[in-house]
């Protein structure tokens, strides 16, 4: 086994990967931005290393700031956890290259999978057929309109080298080709680290089905059952349930075979998952994410097997201890993703901030996953995920009522979060019928009564740090260090505001004012002063938590003030542009 794994990554995942290790005696090593220094995952880790930066650029996907770490703490393993550098061959391989052990898969299957549009002909090559689409990267809007108009609309863009829905984009129609290509590269280069698209047929109504897997580099490669993930907005997951309910036992063995053909047909060892459309009786492969999955509590209550347990011990070269056969699905897990997002009106907006409060659920068959404590803060450069709460009952009546139960215990105050939307559809007659899709949250649940209001947040900004360089002296050496004190402690500070709103704008329905709904940055402005617009016309473009929102015009008018630049933070209430 290892003698100490470094973890490139942060919250929930990091957390949980510490966890583990620390139950088979492996020392831990974290890596954190500067916005991370005092995170859960850091406070956890037997060691802990500053990568410098706020931003995931400026931190978790700087890889020379990631290789030092590994350098200076004498790690022998590197657990990349998922999203950031998860999926990333040139990463594992630098890695490897050190002599250091990937906990995942070899570089070469990341390259192959990793790769959405290699992905699909390599799942062809083993006859496993996907969804209609193409292996050419996207290089201008006229080939999706080309597309579209052969194969049918909608067409969905997606990441090359990504996945979890980031980066990927419906287009309805030839009039939004261009405009939804352009904010898919933005979101994939921001969250991947590369911006390259392909495009497939969007299917309307499918289940999102996947198959974990697990393989050995002994040539053992097992399913463990699947996971049903079709309650979604965005594209991005909201519950996941294991395993997927209500589809004939012969198509799930059907999907398991095909799940294991996929890895070995890249020689795939670790643990991945492979996902799949379900549809009218049919099943399409979807994409193989080389990584673990956020939702993989749920197959971990259903199988008794601790993946992250499997990665560590199959990445030191052990040999599976249980075959296929040995593989038992008992009772029904569901997991919710509690995201730090205000579902009022379906609008799903981020809402970063501290988290003022956090009281979890506890009892029988209930677990809470998460990277976050009273006092730690969710911060707009970073994903929305406050935790995951999994419940387990011997059927899939007993895990609903179950996960409602605990979903009523369960408190986060100072942020909005997707709770309430949560149970809007675990509470929902189709939910419970499966007579839900994909595309169901969005076009037939009615969250219009539905609120999450951030509850519990002071506003007082007495607990801010700034960084300041100082020379200390010890037993007479002279050092130069950095530290983080209260902002207040030199009677200012330098740290960069963002521009808020004066107490004379207003920002209301109706305003002329366009404010934006929560802390971000201004990625695209879509007007100039002096243009004409229309009420829902779009004006800028907000990236936060690494969703781009569109900030439109609450009336008809004239542009007469552009307050931001594309590049520019902006906080919660901020005028980013005046109508006239």
């Amino acid at each position: 086994m290892f003698s100490k794994v470094l973890i490139a990554n942060r919250g929930e995942i990091a957390v949980r990967v510490i966890r583990a290790c620390r139950e088979l005696g492996i020392p831990s090593v974290a890596v954190y931005s500067d916005l991370d220094r005092d995170a859960l995952h850091v406070r956890l880790a037997d060691e802990a290393y500053a990568l410098g930066g706020q931003t995931a650029a400026e931190s978790y996907l700087a890889t020379d700031a990631i290789l030092a770490a590994i350098e200076a703490s004498g790690a022998d393993a590197v657990h990349p956890g998922y999203g950031f550098f998860s999926e990333n061959a040139d990463f594992a391989r630098a890695i490897t290259q050190r002599g250091v052990t990937f906990i995942g898969p070899p570089p070469s299957a990341i390259d192959i999978m990793g790769d959405k549009i290699s992905a699909r002909e390599a799942a062809e090559k083993v006859d496993v057929a996907g969804v209609p689409g193409t292996t050419d990267l996207l290089t201008s809007p006229d080939e999706i309109v080309a597309f579209g108009e052969a194969k049918g609309w909608p067409v969905a863009i997606k990441a090359a080298y990504g996945g979890g829905g980031r980066g990927m984009k419906v287009v309805g129609s030839a009039d939004e080709a261009a405009g939804q290509l352009a904010s898919a590269k933005r979101e994939a280069l921001s969250y991947f680290g590369r911006d390259e698209c392909y495009m497939e047929r969007y299917l309307t109504k499918p289940r999102h089905v996947e198959v974990q897997i697990l393989a050995d580099s002994h040539g053992n490669c097992v399913y463990l059952g699947t996971r049903d993930c079709s309650a979604q907005r965005r594209h991005q997951k909201l519950i996941e349930e294991a395993p997927a309910a209500g589809i004939p036992a012969d198509i799930i063995t059907a999907m398991g075979d095909a799940a294991v053909k996929v890895a070995k047909g890249c020689d795939y060892v670790n643990a991945g998952t492979v996902e799949f459309l379900y549809e009218d009786g049919g099943f399409y492969y979807l994409e193989m994410n080389t990584r673990l999955q956020v939702e993989h509590p749920a197959t971990e209550l259903v199988t008794g097997i601790d993946l992250v347990e499997q990665q560590l011990k199959v990445a030191a070269g052990e040999a599976l201890a249980f075959t296929q056969d040995d593989i038992e699905v008992r009772g029904h897990a569901i997991e919710v993703r509690i995201n730090a997002e205000d579902p009022a009106g379906g609008a799903f907006l981020p809402s970063p901030g501290p988290i003022t409060a956090l009281s979890t659920p506890d009892g029988f068959g209930t677990r809470f996953d998460t990277g976050y404590e009273a006092g730690d803060e969710i911060s707009q450069f970073y994903d929305n995920l406050i935790g995951k709460l999994i419940v387990w009952g011997h059927d899939r009546p007993t895990a609903i009522a179950r996960m409602l139960r605990a979903l009523g215990e369960l408190k986060v105050e100072g942020v909005a979060t997707t709770i309430p939307a949560d149970i809007a559809i675990l509470q929902h007659p189709d939910f419970a019928a499966i007579q839900h899709s994909t595309k169901w949250v969005e076009e037939t649940l009615d969250l219009s009564m539905v609120g999450s209001p951030a509850t519990g947040g002071s506003g007082d900004d007495s607990d801010v740090k700034v960084k300041r360089e100082l020379d200390v002296e010890v037993n007479g050496k002279r050092f130069s260090v950095s530290m983080w004190v209260p902002e207040t402690a030199d009677g200012g500070s330098t740290a960069p505001r963002s521009r808020r709103k004066s107490s004379d704008q207003s920002g209301g329905s109706g305003s002329g004012d366009v404010t934006v709904p929560m802390q971000g940055t201004i990625v695209k402005i879509s007007v100039a002063i002096g243009d004409s617009v229309e009420a829902g016309d779009p004006i800028v473009v907000l990236e936060a938590m690494k969703m781009e929102n569109n900030v439109v015009a609450e009336k008809a008018g004239t542009i007469t003030e552009i307050r931001v630049s594309e590049g520019d933070s902006v906080g919660g209430g901020d005028v980013v542009a005046v109508i006239e």
